[in-house]
């Protein structure tokens, strides 16, 4: 018995090994840089990282990365404005962040080809919504103040859940046991493909079911009325988040002092509120709409297996971003 125990654990420890190393040799891991939040409160990467975003369980999409010395996947290494010289800074999530590509054909890169004369700075980061994308602007105005436009893109149904700033808990992933766990590619691989949502699943059933089963308990006790059991997540009713999303939009431009004259909201406007379509008319709000181009194409403008654009789609906001800049006269 003893034996074949030995030969299970031997024969286990050789396996996950090779695993390991078939992992490496392939690179079919994703690399994630790492996060952390600046001395300004704003969150972003950790400068001057480089390496490779991968997805796709056979590597069906390679793209590389470098994080520049201002915490942002650029080919630029600095970041730098002059009321001499024309600058387009474009803020956003892991849209504008461009890890599905190689950081040397980012859509900076592509509109600067068209536009030679102007610089092009992105500030993209995984996970940024609104709040976060006008705290960027407002805590580093010392750099905003002299770039030319501000293009800001909004997913209208991912970015105005919140009417206000705070700091995300993207950054209590970063503990030591993540970065030992990180460690292993084989690890990172499995988490990627998915290999452990079912645990993970079976974690959050196992919590929602001691919650309830000590509610009930302790009404019990109390002899109090028993209320309802809490909702699962998947059984919760849709409801009409439009008039959230428009009176968080209203508290944020305010709270942030918006600039109307210098800042333009990049919206896909299918997937927005007519609500919030013509409060943003209204108010002479500046918006690019690229929903219109991307429904011109037959041609699949996001990866197959992931909602991000893919080059094509890439290239279609960049081409709408050169002719706003054209029809701006900023060239």
């Amino acid at each position: 018995m003893k034996k074949n125990i030995s030969k299970f654990v031997i024969y286990s420890i050789v396996l996950l090994l090779s695993l390991e190393l078939l992992v490496r040799i392939f690179h079919l891991h994703n690399e994630r840089p790492e996060r952390y939040l600046d001395e300004y409160g704003v969150e972003k990467w950790i400068p001057n990282q480089v390496g490779y975003s991968i997805t796709g369980n056979r590597k069906q999409n390679v793209g590389k990365y470098r994080i520049n010395n201002f915490g942002f996947n650029s080919v630029y290494d600095n970041y730098e404005s002059s009321k001499d010289s024309i600058e387009v800074a474009i803020v956003g999530d892991s849209f504008i962040e461009g890890f599905h590509q190689n950081y040397t054909n980012s859509i900076s890169v592509m509109v600067e080809k068209q536009l030679p004369n102007i610089k092009v700075l992105e500030f993209g980061y995984a996970g940024y919504n609104f709040s976060e994308e006008l705290n960027l602007i407002k805590s580093y105005n010392h750099l905003f103040k002299d770039i030319d436009r501000v293009i800001i893109y909004l997913r209208y149904t991912d970015d105005l859940t919140t009417g206000e700033y705070k700091v995300s808990n993207r950054l209590s992933l970063n503990t030591p046991m993540n970065r030992l766990l990180k460690k292993s590619k084989l690890i990172v691989y499995a988490k990627d493909m998915g290999l452990f949502d079912s645990v993970k699943n079976k974690l959050i059933s196992t919590r929602y079911k001691l919650t309830s089963a000590i509610g009930f308990i302790k009404n019990l006790i109390s002899l109090r009325k028993i209320p309802d059991l809490p909702v699962k997540p998947y059984e919760m009713n849709e409801v009409n988040n439009d008039s959230i999303y428009l009176a968080n939009f209203k508290k944020l431009v305010k709270t942030f002092n918006y600039d109307k004259k210098k800042n333009v909201l990049l919206l896909d406007f299918s997937l927005c509120s007519k609500e919030f379509l013509s409060y943003l008319r209204q108010n002479n709000f500046k918006t690019i709409n690229f929903d219109a181009n991307f429904k011109k194409h037959i041609r699949p403008k996001i990866l197959i297996y992931d909602q991000h654009w893919n080059n094509l789609g890439r290239e279609i906001i960049a081409n709408e971003i050169v002719e706003y800049i054209k029809n701006e006269n900023l060239k």
